[in-house]
């Protein structure tokens, strides 16, 4: 059945029909001041709360013209979330695969493309400046350095829209993470504890005023133990502590904040399956929900540093992070209406990313066990390539600075114009240095041991995929972006529009280890490439929000923006400015409407984007150039009556490449890998005296593994479940689970079909806290 496509008329047809409908019922209900006061009370999308992420100045969702969505902490713990980036999953229109354990998610929103890993499109930020200036580093992605606890007040989602103009290599939306600031005295203390698994948490968080003028907040969690998926020793360790000092003055504030972060974590990478007939299939004794490959029999993993100099690694590490911040915020009345405000962090971050990748999915055959307590016993059974994945994360530090100033016009007619000039600028540093060693090992996901080889390293084959994939690399990224702001409001009209010119100075040097005469790898200065560039990219968004009455709006905008490339074009193309440097832009149009009546509050959007991007994949060294364009609806809806709530979201897509690089043209009229038509999520809750539980459910249908549509990833849906108990007034007990009923859910398949990653197994938490 052919799906109709949405053009830009279609999409204004489609919201004119809406609102028709709409205000013909709203006519016909009861007045307005009712209607106000009921909304007040039962609107579950909290539709009038002031968001500021996407925006100049701050603006409720109902004045709004972007597609926004906005979280609690509260609503956020009752997701029994395992990592930012699983709470993204209960967003509308956010497709996150949050299946690499507590960092390495491929994040993406509306159609928009996960061609490459992490978030090339969706920019995450914490308090409205970037974790990462670009969100698809290899090996290195922005939620691997957020972590969820108490010092989250809230969290705001912007798709599309304005994000093209706002923030820059965000053209797809914007996740922004906000901080307590100590407005409300007070705080909480808790612990909890895994069922079923080894974890242990603890948390806190505390807020108050030190005079009439400031006040402070500080808070944080530390954590040990062996984390969801067995490995049979600690792999998790670590948290992080963060707080911030406000000062008020008389026309504004200024803020100071620190973060400091100090973790690792298991990553979950690809294991060996074999696909049947198109169809993903497990192979007996490894459980994709469960396995991970790290194990206490595994050796040191000895690797090349930048100066050629040996150094053993512990694998079992996995995800280490490190992060140590410093903010400064401020904002100021200038009086005649004009506002200056200013954001600035510096952050050092660094850490090691150790996981083991299944380069094949292995054999039976006859070996002999080389570590661990069977050492030198004969093991009959399936072996399988174990790749290290183990990358230094040397530096990827950054210096963040946005800067604004903004006046306020009142016009003759009683309308009022607002202008703003900003300039955003930032300098991220990059430093990565890569090995891959291969190794032989049991096909078990229960401590598995390296068998012997040839090598006297137990286990060791050698250099991974024939020695591609030792690389240093030492990147400076500059980016200046001035960006201009019009917002013009006159009763229930808002009309804005915003430009932006994003230029990224990329310099420094990227090498590949090759062999000296003696087979080993080393650096040499000869292979070393030198990368000097200069790119630039103009982005627009325009748009409109009309406010039909009080509890009904439209709204409508077109965009235009821009993803530049980072790490993943090295190698592949000469980056001294000799040649072209390809970059990676999304064109959106969307349009719709926000309801709320009784009840029941809904947000819809129609939406089309256009996705033109170039890659280079370098284990593969094959040059990818693919156009694509998805339409849709996105749907937001909430409903409550007395102590029963219910919010969900429903997102449909009909994606598809248009457009590819001659060796590709088969592609064209594919829907892109890893797209669902159908992503929804739903959450009911119910209270009942001191007890509170509830459900969530997210699901998404079956797609393509591979743009070539020769392997299928079934439809899934994974059940979240909570119940919280009020003991006293101050002491809560609760218990939460995460996929209850312990489904597979495959987000990722290697393109021959060897290797594929699902989400964790059931994770059952109990928890106590105390507030104070």
């Amino acid at each position: 059945m052919r799906t109709p496509d949405f053009k830009p008329s279609g999409i204004a047809a489609a919201v004119a029909a809406a609102l028709a409908v709409l205000h013909l019922g709203a006519a016909q209900a009861q007045s307005q001041q009712a209607a106000a006061a009921d909304a007040a009370k039962t609107d579950g999308l909290n539709l009038e709360r002031v968001v500021v992420t996407g925006t100049t100045g701050g603006s409720s969702k109902m004045k709004s013209s972007v597609s926004v969505s906005t979280m609690e902490l509260d609503a956020i713990k009752q997701g029994a979330p395992t990592s930012a980036a699983e709470v993204l999953r209960s967003v509308p229109g956010l497709r996150a695969e949050s299946s690499g354990g507590e960092g390495n998610a491929n994040i993406t929103v509306r159609g928009v493309p996960i061609s490459a890993g992490g978030s090339r499109y969706v920019q995450m930020q914490e308090d409205g400046l970037a974790v990462l200036q670009s969100g698809d580093f290899n090996f290195i992605t922005p939620d691997s350095y957020v972590k969820i606890d108490g010092g989250l007040d809230h969290l705001e989602v912007v798709r599309g829209g304005s994000a093209s103009t706002l923030a820059s290599n965000s053209p797809g939306g914007i996740v922004n993470f906000i901080s307590k600031t100590g407005q409300e005295q007070g705080g909480s203390i808790g612990i909890s504890r895994g069922l079923g698994y080894d974890e242990t948490r603890y948390d806190f968080d505390y807020g108050a005023p030190i005079s009439d003028r400031t006040r402070f907040f500080i808070g944080g969690h530390y954590r040990s133990g062996e984390g969801i998926r067995k490995t049979g020793l600690s792999t998790e360790s670590g948290g992080q502590i963060r707080g911030n000092l406000t000062h008020e003055l008389e026309r504004g504030f200024i803020r100071l904040s620190f973060k400091h972060l100090d973790d690792k974590s298991p990553t979950a990478l690809p294991l060996p399956v074999q696909v049947v007939n198109h169809e993903v299939r497990e192979i007996a004794g490894i459980d994709p929900r469960k396995a991970t490959f790290y194990s206490p029999y595994w050796v040191r993993d000895v690797v090349l540093d930048k100066n050629n100099n040996h150094v053993s690694t512990n694998v079992n590490d996995g995800l280490a992070v490190k992060s140590d911040s410093f903010g400064l915020e401020g904002s100021f009345e200038l009086g005649g209406g004009w506002t200056l405000s200013d954001k600035f962090r510096k952050a050092s971050n660094s850490g090691r990313f150790a996981g083991v990748f299944a380069a094949n999915n292995g054999a039976p055959g006859s070996y002999t066990v080389a570590t661990g307590p069977n050492q030198g016993q004969a093991y009959h059974g399936r072996a399988f390539a174990a790749v290290v994945f183990n990358t230094s994360i040397d530096d990827a530090g950054n210096t963040l600075n946005d800067a604004k100033l903004a006046k306020t016009f009142q016009l003759a007619d009683g309308a009022r114009l607002t202008g703003t000039a900003g300039l955003y600028s930032s300098i991220q540093q990059l430093g990565l240095t890569w090995n891959f060693n291969e190794y032989l090992m049991q096909a078990s996901g229960d401590k598995p041991a390296l068998l012997q080889t040839a090598s006297a390293t137990p286990g060791l084959v050698g250099a991974a995929f024939g020695g591609c994939c030792s690389r240093a690399v030492d990147m400076e990224y500059k980016l200046t972006s001035p960006y201009l702001a019009l917002a013009w409001e006159r009763g229930a009209l808002n009309v804005d529009a915003s430009v932006r010119q994003d230029r990224q100075r990329a310099s420094g040097t990227a090498n590949i280890a090759t062999a000296d005469g003696g087979g080993a790898l080393r650096y040499a200065a000869a292979t070393r490439q030198l990368v000097d560039y200069t790119l630039r990219h103009n982005s627009y968004s325009v748009g409109g929000n009309y406010k039909i009455e009080r509890n009904l709006a439209v709204f409508a905008r077109v965009s235009d923006g821009v993803a530049f490339n980072a790490d993943r074009i090295l190698f592949g193309t000469p980056l001294d400015g000799s040649a072209p440097i390809n970059i990676n832009t999304v064109k959106q149009i969307e349009g719709g409407v926000k309801w709320r009546r009784g009840g029941v509050s809904t947000f819809v959007t129609l939406f089309q984007a256009k996705t033109d991007e170039s890659n280079y994949e370098a284990t593969t060294q094959r040059r990818t150039s693919n156009q694509y364009d998805a339409k849709g609806v996105e749907l937001e809806a909430a409903y409550s009556a007395g102590d029963f709530r219910v919010n969900g979201g429903l997102t449909y897509t009909h994606a598809k490449i248009t457009g590819a690089a001659p060796g590709d043209v088969a592609l064209i009229g594919n829907t892109p890998r890893r797209q669902a038509r159908l992503v929804y999520q739903i959450a009911p809750s119910y209270s009942w005296n001191d007890a509170t539980f509830g459900a969530s459910v997210v699901g998404t249908g079956k797609s393509w593994a591979d743009d070539a549509h020769t392997i299928n990833m079934p439809a899934y849906q994974v059940v979240n479940a909570f119940i919280n108990y009020q003991l006293s007034a101050k002491a809560r007990l609760s218990l939460s689970a995460n996929n209850l009923f312990d489904q597979i859910g495959y987000t990722e398949v290697e393109g021959d079909g060897h290797a594929a990653r699902s989400i964790s197994g059931r994770a059952v938490k109990l928890s106590l806290s105390y507030a104070f």
